[in-house]
Parts: C-alpha cells; structure tokens; sequence
C-alpha cells in the first residue's frame, strides 16, 4: 500500500452485514429479556393462589355467660371454629393469642393482621335473639390492620379476616334464626335480617406508622436505593480504577485518554475497589439519609442506627459486586445485576409478603440480600428497631454477605495470580531489523 494512502474505513452498513456482529448481542439480549420476563411477572401474578401460612392473629376476649340456662362462649366458639376449619391449601396461619400478645406481634411485625371478638360478645348476641328487648346493640368483631407489613400484605390479610369473621357471623345467625322457633318468639322483617348477621365487622389500624410511610412502602424503596448505591457505587469505583491504572480508556464525547498501564496484581486490584466502596458508602448512605428523611421528609425513628445499617448494607452489596467483577471481569456486572438486582426485587418480600410468593422466591428470599436489608430496614422504621422483627437476621446476613464476598474474591483473584493469568502480559521483544546485502540494518 503506497504511503500517502489511508486504509478504507468500514461503514455502518457492511458492520451490521456481518452475522458475527449480531450473533452475541441478540442471544444475550434476547435471553435476558426472557429471564427478567419470568422472574418478575412469575412472582406477582397470583399471590392469593400462591399464600401459603400467612399469620394471622386471633383473639378471644369474650367472657361468655348464660343462656338458656347454659353457660356459653360464643367467643371461643368463633375463634375456635375459623383456626380449626378446613384449610387444604394451608394459606393461613391462624394464630390464638390474647390481647396483649397480638398487640406485641403486631408491633414486631410478626403478624400481618389480628381478629378480635370483644368482650361482652356472648351476652351481646344474646340480647340480640329476644325480640321483647328493644334497642339491643349489634355486637362488632374487630380486624386490626399492620401497614407496616407493607399495604399488600395487610390488605391480604385484612380480606381474609373479613372473610372469616363474616362466615363465622353468618354460621351463628343461622343458629339463631333457628331457635326462634323453639323459643316462640315473633320477630319481623327487621330483627330476623339482624339475626341472620348478627356481627358488625370493623377494620381498624392495630400497629400505626408515620403519614410520610408510604403506606409501608418506604421500607422497601430505602432499601432499594441502598442496593442501587452499593451497585452502581461499585461498578463506578472498578471502572474509575481500571482508567486510572491504565487497563481502560477514558473516553468523553470525542476525547479518548488511555494513561501507560501500571504493574499491580488482581489481588491488589480488588483491595483497592474494596476500600474505596467501603469508604464510599459512608457518603452514599449519607446522602441517601440526607435526601430521604432531611428533605423529603421521610418518617423514621432510630437514626443513629438506621445510619450505621444503611453504611454496612451499601458497603456489603459493594463488595459483593467487586468480588464478581474481580472473578468474571465484564460479564460480572451482568452476574452482579441478577444476584443483587433481578433475583433480589421479586423475592425480597419488600411489596409482595413472603407468604404469597410462589415457592422458588422463598427459597431464593433465603439468602438473596434484598430480603434480609429490607427486614432491617423495615424493623428500625415501623417496629422500634427490635431484633426480633427481623433486624438481628439482617445483621447476621450482612456479617455473612461481606465474608463470603472477601472469601470469594480474594480466593479467586490469588487463584488467578498464581496460575500467571496477568491482566495485561508483556509485550514481546522486537524481532532484530532485516540486514542488507552490505551487512547494515535495513
């Protein structure tokens, strides 16, 4: 080729011509498509048809008393009868506790919802099957809501309470409208409606949270942008150092950098992105507190704590992500975006509880960190940080997470330098010039 002339430049068309360009790209497009299409859709088109032992407090406070001449509780009779019916699929978790042990779980977010028949329930209904006694009040079952076990999750259980308390309602009208009868009582059109149904059905808030909650939601959104800081972080910071030691050019708009690459091991490499996510998650965590509850707003409690959490759980999901980038180099990220990102949202429990997921997300809610962060989160800001709402596991999974990402990592980036698989080898020396016929280099 003569000197003064330029190699001929390919064009867009001949590129998109050649099949090898297309084949890569559109199998790895096509078939993330698909598994991202099942894996959030698969977790949250049914859930009523996937519950499975959801709790469910249930409460008698009835005393009973006399009638006819026997002495009854029609309290226990409701309670007993809704925990022992028939319940092939196991959806429920019915739970018999007194008063105050229902509150209790309800304020450590261990029950989702809690039926309560109230005192004076037998004498009530009793009042309410003599016609000659006017102005006899209709006695009310109570369902005590817990928004902040996120508002599918109370909405879920709050209906299936209603639907119990009301059967149960309608079991004992029937009996009711039966005795009349045997009593030789007259009733009209009025008192013989009241008595097919004689229990009011109310729904009330048995554990409340803060109006700027979200309806429970802030929980799983705050824990969703401790994920995205520590991933997005962590992709960021490996990227950033890769510039900066030469092995990745920098390129903005039309300027390309690419400084002389320096000489340094995979394992220093990652002990490198590995304190920069860790001290870069105090600013993120920071931020993140700063924009959430100083600006917006955000109704939390505990904030020391809530700080301290949200610094090790952006911190752990980092390491996470360097350990996989370090193992899997570029698609790595891809690997990291399905542990901590794709696989965690569907079975985190966050917006669709546990209870109503399909089996494969239970499992995967196991040990995915989106559960275990949210578990925290939501016990430090709706259930007065106590551990056994869920934040001495999320500790426990955070202590967990970190070791198993410096094991991981740093097993097998040694693994990598003593086997010689170097980032970048060095060149070969350049072969000796040509000698001409008079013995001169050419």
């Amino acid at each position: 080729m003569p000197a003064n002339q330029r190699p001929t430049q390919a064009t867009a068309r001949q590129v998109l011509r050649n099949p090898r360009v297309w084949v890569v790209p559109t199998v790895l497009v096509g078939l993330l498509s698909l598994l991202l299409s099942l894996v959030y859709m698969g977790g949250i088109l049914n859930p009523r048809g996937h519950l499975h032992r959801m709790p469910i407090g249930l409460v008698n406070a009835d005393q009973g008393a006399v009638v006819a001449g026997r002495p009854t509780n029609l309290g226990a009779q409701i309670t007993t009868g809704i925990a022992t019916a028939p319940d092939p699929g196991q959806q429920v978790s019915w739970r018999q506790l007194d008063q105050a042990g229902a509150a209790e779980q309800l304020a450590a977010g261990k029950l989702y919802a809690s039926l309560e028949v109230p005192a004076g329930f037998t004498a009530a209904v009793a009042a309410l099957g003599e016609t000659s006694r006017p102005g006899a009040v209709r006695p009310t079952i109570t369902i005590y809501t817990n928004p902040g076990a996120g508002s599918l999750a109370s909405s879920l259980a709050t209906s299936i309470a209603q639907q119990a308390a009301h059967g149960a309602s309608l079991h004992l009208g029937t009996a009711l409208t039966a005795s009349l009868p045997q009593q030789g009582a007259a009733a009209n059109n009025a008192e013989v409606f009241l008595l097919a149904d004689p229990a009011a059905i109310q729904v009330t808030v048995g554990h409340p949270i803060g109006n700027h909650s979200g309806l429970g939601l802030t929980a799983f959104y705050y824990t969703l942008l401790l994920v995205l800081s520590g991933f997005l972080g962590a992709s960021i910071i490996s990227n950033g150092v890769d510039v900066s030691l030469g092995y990745a050019a920098s390129e903005f708009g039309p300027m390309r950098t690419q400084l002389p690459t320096v000489p340094i091991s995979r394992t220093q490499t990652l002990a490198i992105t590995c304190v920069m996510s860790v001290a870069l998650s105090i600013l993120t965590s920071s931020l993140v507190m700063l924009a959430c509850v100083g600006i917006l707003g955000m109704d939390a409690s505990h904030l020391p704590l809530l700080w301290i959490f949200s610094v090790c759980a952006s911190a752990a999901v980092g390491l996470g992500v360097q350990a996989l980038l370090a193992a899997f180099g570029g698609i790595g990220q891809l690997i990291a975006m399905f542990v901590f990102i794709a696989l965690a949202l569907p079975s985190s429990g966050a917006t669709i509880p546990l209870q109503a997921l399909p089996t494969f997300y239970r499992i995967l809610s196991e040990f995915e960190p989106m559960r275990q962060l949210s578990d925290g989160v939501r016990a430090i800001l709706y259930f007065d940080a106590q551990s056994g709402s869920g934040l001495y596991r999320a500790w426990f999974m955070i202590a967990v997470g970190v070791v198993a990402a410096l094991v991981f990592g740093f097993g097998m980036t040694r693994y990598y330098d003593r086997k010689g698989l170097h980032r970048v080898h060095p060149e070969p020396e350049p072969a000796p010039a040509a000698a001409t016929a008079g013995g001169e280099p050419a």
